[in-house]
């Protein structure tokens, strides 16, 4: 009987730190890459006030939509390629997508399209041929999503009016619906900018990004904008925000990818190591003393 039981525990406890080691060297790195399924639907509001063409500030309630999607025939193992298109739309009507150039009740303000691809774990831009088309704009620094294990640093972050990349400096935790999140501050003062084709401006803008650490999703982001003409005078003011509802729903998916995650690469690998290696030693002391009660035993 002795025998048996320690031959179970050896093979349980075996068993349980392989489980272990493939969990925190095997699957962790394979679970901490953005995945190439990516399609995704942002919903940010606010107001924006252009000018009323008398040298008057006209304001507007508007929203902004963002759609990305991740190309899995263009991404690879280490890369992940999106398109993008955005639009920012006043909003009147119960308006609820992006509207054409012609719409009838001219609510569009502006639209845009991109392509961009970013390294799976560090979620850095990648500017290879290989997997972007010639039109696609160089992007340095990070686009839409922070690195999984995001630290309380700064990180360049890519501002897309302002053509580069800037700093994100950690400013402060926060709690949203129970969920941690880091605070980023992206500041800028004077950028020089085009206004639009051929015209140039300046920018002054603070932008705050909450961002889930674990898996570096933004959870939640605050975007203040002062667009000024050559002359210095206001042409476009801007605040915009994710939604309510756009951010209970990234919340409740972070917690849920959060959480699966640290089951796999902490909480496995714990119980595996604590459960597995001494299930491990004392089936072999139990073989160990059932073969040396049986070579001493009388013949």
């Amino acid at each position: 009987m002795q025998r048996i039981v320690g031959s179970v525990l050896a093979l349980l406890g075996a068993f349980l730190i392989t489980v272990g080691v493939l969990a925190q060297f095997y699957a962790e790195p394979r679970l901490e890459k953005t995945p190439l399924d990516v399609d995704s639907t942002t919903l940010l509001s606010g107001t924006v006030q252009l000018s009323d063409g008398s040298g008057g500030l006209e304001e507007s309630p508007v929203k902004a939509f963002s759609v990305t999607k991740a190309d899995s025939e263009r991404s690879d193992d280490g890369v992940v390629v999106f398109a993008n298109s955005s639009c920012l739309v006043k909003d009147e009507g119960d308006i609820d997508t992006c509207v054409s150039a012609d719409d009838p009740q001219d609510r569009l303000v502006s639209a845009s399209t991109d392509n961009f691809a970013t390294d799976r774990v560090t979620a850095m831009a990648v500017n290879d041929p290989q997997y972007l088309p010639p039109s696609a704009e160089e992007k340095t620094g990070l686009v839409n999503k922070w690195p999984f294990g995001a630290e309380k640093k700064t990180y360049p972050y890519w501002d897309g009016l302002a053509g580069e990349a800037l700093d994100a400096v950690y400013d402060r935790s926060e709690s949203i619906d129970g969920l941690e999140v880091y605070v980023y501050r992206v500041e800028q003062s004077g950028t020089p900018i085009e206004l639009s084709a051929g015209v140039p401006g300046t920018l002054d803008a603070e932008k705050e990004l909450f961002i889930e650490p674990t898996t570096g999703s933004i959870i939640d982001q605050v975007d203040s904008q002062q667009r000024m003409d050559a002359d210095g005078n206001p042409a476009i003011v801007l605040d915009l925000a994710f939604t309510d509802e756009q951010v209970a729903a990234n919340v409740e998916d972070s917690k849920s990818n959060a959480a699966s995650l640290d089951l796999l690469t902490g909480t496995v690998p714990i119980i595996g190591y604590a459960a597995g290696i001494p299930a491990l030693i004392i089936g072999l002391v139990l073989l160990v003393l059932s073969f040396r009660r049986r070579s001493n035993s009388p013949a």
